[in-house]
């Protein structure tokens, strides 16, 4: 897979320091609000220079990223590989003076905003030392242990049920843990579908090519539903990264923790030609 690696240097930052490795928990946290605002950011279209970009997947917190050190002239890809991680494609903000992640959010999109909804990119690193911040975007390498389509999907769903089995704050919501969600095939296919759809097609919406939602899919392939939801994702190179990115996404935590779903399907499908390369759907379901 082809590598493409940036750092951005605006004006108004700085980069010459050294990161320390471990944040006090105040800070981890601060970081923790900043990942979260990023990809309630993505989850809809923004105008970015004139020019209005899609909606983008959410992006997958990743600990090597947030210990990425780049300093004044250092190279990315050299800060890369002494954090251990891989990327197909990477660039990184570093702000100063910034004091909240509120500041730090308004900050990065008036400046960077096509940065923040590059399609391209699935995994995030956030870091905070002091009133300075390091922002990394990525496109992690697939997983060489990924499995097929539908195993990956019951991956997933392990990870889900992992994540149900305790209280959880989505966003400024709480939930109480939820039972278990169980496997359905059906599900699944309408998920495989939906995925396929995306990753031949070259995009990342709930709407297909066909103008079918997700309701529509899963009465095709066979489901009779009660109730219906769906996440999709795109550019995670495995079934962890991508739970992770939707568990710090305020509406697709949401849609992991509702009581109200018994049932999920996953799948995802590849176009290495495509933004992406890797394209994910989840389909909840409550059958009749």
């Amino acid at each position: 897979m082809k590598s493409s690696l940036n750092v951005l240097h605006p004006a108004h930052t700085c980069l010459a320091f050294a990161m320390a490795l471990a944040c006090p928990p105040a800070l981890a946290q601060d970081s923790d609000r900043l990942v979260e605002l990023i990809n309630q950011y993505r989850k809809s279209p923004q105008r970015c220079s004139g020019a209005m970009l899609p909606a983008a997947s959410a992006l997958s917190p990743d600990r090597n990223l947030a210990r990425v050190n780049v300093s004044q002239g250092g190279e990315l890809q050299k800060a890369l590989k002494d954090a251990g991680y891989q990327a197909a494609r990477a660039e990184a903000i570093v702000l100063t003076g910034v004091q909240t992640p509120d500041v730090a959010m308004k900050a990065i999109t008036e400046a960077y905003c096509r940065s923040v909804m590059k399609q391209q990119y699935s995994a995030i690193g956030v870091s905070r030392h002091g009133n300075t911040w390091r922002i990394v975007f990525a496109r992690p390498l697939l997983s060489s242990d990924m499995r097929d389509p539908l195993s990956s999907g019951k991956q997933v769903l392990a990870l889900v049920n992992t994540a149900r089995g305790k209280p959880r704050m989505c966003g400024d919501r709480r939930f109480s843990a939820a039972p278990p969600l169980e496997w359905n095939d059906t599900l699944a296919k309408a998920a495989l579908v939906h995925s396929r759809d995306m990753a031949d097609r070259n995009y990342f919406r709930h709407e297909a090519t066909d103008g079918s939602q997700v309701g529509d899919r899963a009465q095709r392939a066979g489901y009779r539903w009660q109730s219906v939801g769906e996440n999709i994702a795109a550019g995670q190179g495995s079934a962890q990264q991508v739970v992770e990115g939707w568990l710090s996404s305020p509406g697709h935590c949401a849609n992991i923790m509702n009581r109200g779903f018994t049932e999920m399907g996953a799948a995802y499908a590849l176009n290495q030609n495509s933004d992406a390369s890797i394209y994910w759907t989840q389909v909840f379901g409550r059958p009749r």
